[in-house]
């Protein structure tokens, strides 16, 4: 069982930054592939980042590459969202999840979302 909890949104203006974490409880957590999420209002869920067990690879949507950098510290069970160069399109709530395998489609865990407005 994970337990997610996320943290660091807020209201930030346009091109500002935003570090959101994403602690979890847990011993097995270093074992999990981890993601964050973002939804709008009125708006799908966004796959925003994916970031494997170890750290090594990590995939972006085309919306937020080369602005969001996702990293982990497993020693500290915490996965990072550095958000960079915001824009109002941003604004969403961000939900981080976790799964075992990179490659698996669905996530077992949730957090209960953070939210970040980026005003223009």
């Amino acid at each position: 069982q994970v337990q997610l909890v996320e943290s660091g949104g807020g209201l930030v203006q346009t091109g500002g930054s935003l570090r959101l974490s994403c602690a979890a409880s847990g011993r097995t957590f270093s074992t999990y592939t981890a993601g964050w999420f973002r939804q709008a209002p009125g708006k799908q869920r966004e796959q925003v980042a994916t970031i494997s067990s170890s750290g090594s690879t990590a995939d972006y949507a085309d919306s937020v590459k080369g602005r969001f950098t996702i990293s982990r510290d497993n020693a500290k069970n915490t996965v990072y969202l550095q958000m960079n160069s915001l824009a109002p399109e941003d604004t969403a709530v961000y939900y981080c999840a976790a799964k075992r395998g990179y490659y698996r489609q669905e996530y077992e865990y949730w957090g209960q979302g953070t939210q970040v407005t980026v005003s223009s």
